[in-house]
């Protein structure tokens, strides 16, 4: 066996279609990935256009007056008994909170909702953020711990601003169902926790009647998403209908539905990503929250056992000591309803509250300040942590203070990036063999796509320096390959007739990573994403303070250490160390071993 090892710097790079053929190839690949989809939510995405072109839409979402008057009570109920650090917390946070934030940045703030280009200016996602309104609970927290303070005053100020700069669907606010989903979520449980939900102020009143409008005016746009977006707008309509003393059945149906739709039983999302799955958490924990405090009748099933099942699968990928999540599929740093004040950075919160309230169990955060504000009591039992386990897109395994991952199928739902098969390994609170993350839906350079996206942003085979999928859209990819769990790994055969069998071994603090290799390609190439620190090419592989990764085949290997790219945050990336491993046909097996100190 011989290696050819060298040390450079530079971009891991991906093959571009030519430009002649750009349009033709688009085509092609539109149609290919609308093959995928199914008929389901293609019909969908047409419906929803065709009621737009005639405007329907747009005449349920017509000028309206801004909601004015009072939002909030006046005194706020006594606080719930938090240790004298997490009172502090959540009192420099409010402090810190900006008097007028900047609701549109560079887009229109008079043009109307669903005529605005969202992928504009760097894109609507950092923009939302502010109207998503999350300050509203954080500040009435605030004044539940020091009545005497300002911030109930600055709550129902920031309010009335929001209502006053963003009047009914005008402005990027109004301009996504989601959006006024989340506004209303926060607004209810900002009422909630000033114990004013049974009866809320008018103006309050007036705006979760008016997000309830907006998440009505387009469903079919959420529905065709097949992610995310149809729970939190079911979950908004029903806090809409629960607080303004409508009947919340319908909505309470809708949400299960989507629930039933999207969340396997084994607790597999259809997104398979950290962030999204604490969002959909997060959603429906407000929801059953409020759902009990209103005495409504409990969600229909299966929605309690599959978010049960969620809770349990965010809670087997989440670093105990930190609650970090690993990076894996799209992201974009949303964290809603943070009563814990974490950030998107720790899901321990999001996992405890989720626990207690569908699972009976807790987690690994009982202390949660969260579960104190809304009075959910400690649980005797706790979720536990598989040594090895299996669900819907993923597989995991757990040993000697080490954790893998490892990125399934099969394929029900669109896959967010060219990421199949891709592995990563944690060892204690550090990720040491990553993957590159989501940059932006946005990015300032076109670059990026391949760099966080593309199959070289994983830790999976790339055959021939080519993507596996085609990009057909800004979240769409086409020509997805044939995936299939295994006892022990995943098996993948991409359009091309290219065949991985790949499989993960663990012995004590020793990892390894067998792939047998099978189809028409010439060359092969892996890119293994390390941690950040000083690593060192090695005849066989690479070192650093983190592990010694050696990489043997029954073929030529060469060996580089480069420079490629990671995102530690959303819209954000920086240089990463990447061990890159390329060989020739017919190379039929190439075995990766992870040494941890």
């Amino acid at each position: 066996m011989s290696y050819q090892a060298r040390e450079r710097s530079g971009n891991d790079a991906a093959v571009a279609l030519p430009g002649r053929h750009a349009s033709l190839g688009k085509m092609v690949a539109v149609v290919d990935a609308a093959c995928r989809l199914g008929p389901r939510p293609v019909m969908l995405r047409l419906a929803d256009r065709a009621l737009r072109a005639v405007g329907l839409p747009q005449a349920r979402l017509q000028d309206r007056p801004a909601p004015a008057g009072r939002f909030l009570p006046t005194v706020a109920p006594p606080p719930p008994g938090l240790c004298r650090a997490e009172a502090a917390r959540v009192l420099r946070a409010a402090a810190a909170l900006p008097t007028h934030p900047d609701w549109h940045r560079r887009f229109d703030p008079k043009a109307h909702a669903l005529s605005i280009e969202l992928h504009r200016h760097g894109g609507a996602r950092p923009v939302w953020e502010a109207s998503r309104l999350a300050a509203v609970p954080l500040l009435v927290q605030a004044a539940r711990l020091d009545p005497g303070g300002p911030h109930l005053a600055r709550a129902e100020a920031l309010l009335g601003l929001w209502c006053l700069e963003n009047p009914p669907f005008r402005g990027v606010g109004w301009a996504c169902g989601q959006e006024a989903a989340f506004r209303a979520l926060h607004l209810a449980l900002a009422l909630a926790l000033l114990d004013a939900d049974r009866d809320p102020p008018p103006a309050a009143r007036a705006l979760l009647s008016i997000c309830a409008r907006r998440i009505a005016a387009t469903p079919l746009y959420a529905l065709a998403q097949d992610n995310n977006h149809p729970v939190s707008e079911a979950a908004g309509a029903f806090a809409c209908a629960l607080l303004l003393g409508r009947d919340s059945r319908g909505a309470a149906a809708r949400l299960s539905a989507r629930v039933a739709r999207l969340v396997a039983p084994d607790g597999g999302f259809a997104q398979v990503s950290p962030g999204y799955a604490r969002l959909l958490l997060d959603t429906l924990s407000v929801a059953e929250w409020l759902r009990r405090r209103h005495g409504a009748p409990a969600f229909p099933a299966p929605l309690a056992a599959r978010a049960a099942a969620l809770a349990g699968w965010l809670h087997r990928i989440t670093e105990p000591g930190t609650g970090a999540t690993p990076a894996l599929g799209l992201e974009d740093g949303s964290a809603l309803a943070d009563l814990s004040l974490r950030g998107p950075a720790d899901a321990r919160g999001s996992v405890e509250r989720a626990a207690r309230l569908f699972a009976c169990s807790g987690a690994d955060m009982p202390e949660d300040p969260g579960c104190a504000w809304l009075g959910l009591r400690r649980r005797r039992l706790s979720l536990v942590r598989a040594r090895r386990w299996q669900a819907s897109g993923t597989a995991g395994w757990c040993e000697a203070g080490a954790a893998a991952l490892l990125r399934t199928g099969p394929l029900r739902f669109r896959p967010g990036q060219c990421d199949l098969l891709h592995v990563s390994l944690r060892d204690g609170a550090t990720w040491v063999i990553r993957d590159g993350g989501t940059g932006s839906y946005d990015p300032p350079a076109e670059w990026w796509w391949a760099k966080m996206s593309g199959a070289a942003g994983h830790n999976a085979p790339v055959f021939d320096g080519a993507e596996p999928m085609r990009r057909a859209g800004r979240f769409l990819l086409s020509r997805w390959p044939t995936v299939s769990a295994l006892r022990d790994g995943a098996a993948l055969r991409d359009q091309r007739g290219n065949e991985v069998l790949r499989e993960i071994a663990v012995a004590g603090r020793a990892w390894t990573v067998r792939d047998r290799l099978s189809g028409p390609f010439s060359r092969v190439a892996w890119h293994w994403r390390l941690c950040p620190g000083e690593w060192s090419l090695t005849p066989d592989g690479a070192q650093g303070p983190a592990a010694r990764i050696t990489v043997e085949s029954d073929a030529p290997l060469r060996l580089e250490l480069v420079t490629g790219w990671e995102s530690p945050a959303y819209g954000a990336v920086r240089p990463a160390r990447v061990l890159r491993v390329e060989a020739s046909a017919p190379v039929a097996q190439v075995v990766t071993r992870i040494a941890l100190p």
